[in-house]
This record gives structure tokens, C-alpha cells and sequence, in this order.
């Protein structure tokens, strides 16, 4: 079969390689299609911990083409939707229930091979079944989605709250869509790109601000803002230096600020401890989708989020190694791969 192989960091390659065989509580999927993430841009570069020679790869779905012996629950043709993120359920985290922060956690994609590829095993416990009406690209949405719950649990976002998203990416388009339907009254999302700021307003962000064109704090938090004071909650769905500092001076007193965009491994950001603590701002890591797959992918077969306009374009296999080492083409949200 064909896979897309990480072979080193900055090294990535279509190649040929063995179809994978299940063992007795797996599944061995078809890939549909899988999304080309953030992460995976990170790991080519060495910025995300990862255990290379792998196919790449986390957010996925597809069609079970063969089943363990010891599986049950599933049968061959179900469509289904994989949570990359595999925790041992052994260790203290895991017994507190913090599954995402598992010592011995491993991911498909990341530490083992993951959905660039024809086929991948998918562990039955990871496994969730879709609708076999639904649109094949959609179940690939079900981990950012997932991602995009917990950072919303974290935040306890009730109705009437007033929210800031930074970055227009999928992460940033998923978000402002959560909070419309938490009940948030307020939504603001800044982004650069005006094809992004404009998607966002079409679903669901009450105003947006190119940070190129005002001073994204002034203009928010500041006394003739959007927000005089600042917001309820910031997410930060960027990744990048620029934004995490800034969104600490978006958030109102007593606000929280959650960290929901991946950054580069090593990079500092600065703030001043005298301005958490006078403000008594909560500021929290929102990390992977612990106990959120079955929703997302509830919400997705729900049809309550909007999919297909975050969809910026379908590549092949032979494509998908140019895009990954690639940085995302201007106004580009989600690029997905797509199999044959």
C-alpha cells in the first residue's frame, strides 16, 4: 500500500510500503480521508515530539475493511471515526481521569503509523461509528473537533458570555462555532487573513479584527473597545508567540485565557506574574480530547457544525508530503487528504 513515510526530521516521502495487518483487537481501516494538521507541519520540523520512521496522520476516518478476533461491537463496511490518542489507563493520571495526560501516552500519527496512508490500524477501544450517510470528509473533523470540546469545557463558557478567539485557522473557525452554541452573545475572532475573518463572521462571530490594521488589545479590551474591559474567555488557537502574549491582555478581571493552539516546542512567550495576579486571570493549557471523540463525532453527524466551508481543498497521497513541508497556502483552513 502506499503511505506517506516521516523518515527524519525534515524528510518525508510517499513510499510503498507492507499492508498493515490487525491483531486480535484491532481494525483495519480504509482510509476516507485525513486532515493535514498543525502537528504534522511540527513534527516534520522537529518541533513536537514524535518517534519517526511513522506515517503521519491523526485526524481520520474510513471504512473497516477487516476485524480482530477479538472484536466486538463493529462489523466489516461500518464507517468509522479513530481517536488517535491511546492512554494506557494504568498510571496515576489515568486513575484521576486525566486521560490526555497519560505518562505512557501514544498517539496514531505520532508515535505509531497513522491515517497517510491507504489503510491503518485503528485499536477497537479508539474507534467510533459513524452514520453511513455521512460525507466521508466530515468524520475527519471529529479529532480537532474533540480538541476544540475540551478547551470548551475548560472554559465554562454560559450564555451571555462574551469570548475572544485568536487565529482563524480550523481551530479558531471550530471555536467561534462552540461558543455561538454555548450561548456566547459576544464573539470576536482575529485573524490576518480577510478570507478567514470573513468566514468566521458567516458563522458565527459577532465582529473580527485584522491585528495588521489596530492594535488588537486596544481595540477589544481597551475604553472605546469592543469589550471595555476585556473578555470572559480568550482562546488562543494560533500557536504562535504573538498571540499567546496577547491574550493575556484580552481577558477581563477574573477572566481565563485557555491555550488551545499548539506551539512550536521551545518557543517563550512573555507576560508579567504582577498582571495574572492582579487581575486574577486563569490561564489553562487545553490539551488533546479526552472523553470529547463520541461527542464531536455526534456533533458532526448532527449536522450542527458547519463542515464543508472549512474544507479548503482535497490532495492525493503523492500530494500530501509537499503540503505537509509546506507552510499553509494564504486563506487555507483545512487541507485534506484523500486517498485514491
Amino acid at each position: 500500500m502506499k503511505a506517506v513515510r516521516l523518515e527524519a526530521v525534515g524528510s518525508i516521502a510517499l513510499r510503498e510500503i507492507r499492508k498493515p495487518v490487525p491483531g486480535p483487537d484491532d481494525l483495519l481501516v480504509r482510509i476516507e480521508a485525513c486532515g493535514v494538521c498543525g502537528t504534522d507541519r511540527h513534527l516534520f520540523h522537529g518541533e513536537f515530539p514524535c518517534r519517526p520512521p511513522v506515517t503521519p496522520g491523526h485526524e481520520f476516518s474510513g471504512i473497516i475493511e477487516t476485524i480482530g478476533a477479538d472484536v466486538s461491537g463493529f462489523a466489516i463496511g461500518d464507517r468509522i471515526t479513530g481517536d488517535p490518542n491511546i492512554a494506557c489507563g494504568r498510571c496515576p493520571q489515568c486513575h484521576a481521569g486525566r486521560v490526555n495526560l497519560c505518562r505512557n501516552l501514544s498517539a496514531i500519527g505520532i508515535h505509531r503509523d497513522g491515517g497517510f496512508a491507504d489503510y491503518v490500524i485503528v485499536p477497537q477501544k479508539q474507534a467510533f461509528i459513524l452514520p453511513a450517510g455521512l460525507k466521508p470528509t466530515h468524520g475527519a473533523f471529529c479529532e480537532p473537533l474533540g480538541c476544540c470540546l475540551h478547551g470548551m469545557d475548560l472554559a465554562e463558557i454560559t450564555a451571555g458570555s462574551s469570548v475572544v478567539v485568536l487565529g482563524g485557522g480550523v481551530i479558531g473557525q471550530l471555536t467561534v462555532q462552540l461558543a455561538r452554541l454555548a450561548g456566547a452573545t459576544t464573539i470576536i475572532l482575529s485573524t490576518r487573513q480577510a478570507s478567514r475573518r470573513a468566514l468566521a463572521e458567516d458563522l458565527g462571530a459577532t465582529a473580527t479584527i485584522d491585528p495588521t490594521a489596530a492594535d488588537v488589545a486596544d481595540a477589544v479590551a481597551g475604553p472605546a473597545g469592543l469589550m471595555p474591559g476585556g473578555a470572559d474567555v480568550v482562546f488562543e488557537c494560533a500557536g504562535v508567540r504573538e498571540t499567546v502574549e496577547q491574550s493575556m491582555r484580552l481577558a477581563r478581571a477574573g477572566g481565563k485565557v485557555v491555550i488551545v493552539g499548539v506551539t512550536p516546542q521551545g518557543m517563550k512567550a512573555e507576560f508579567e506574574p504582577f498582571d495574572l495576579l492582579f487581575r486574577e486571570l486563569k490561564v489553562l493549557g487545553s490539551f488533546l480530547n479526552p472523553y470529547t471523540h463520541r461527542r464531536a463525532a455526534d456533533l458532526i453527524a448532527s449536522g450542527a457544525i458547519e463542515i464543508d466551508r472549512l474544507i479548503s481543498r482535497q490532495v492525493t497521497l503523492e500530494e500530501a508530503a509537499t503540503v505537509i513541508a509546506n507552510p499553509p497556502a494564504p486563506g487555507e483552513v483545512k487541507v485534506l487528504v484523500v486517498p485514491g
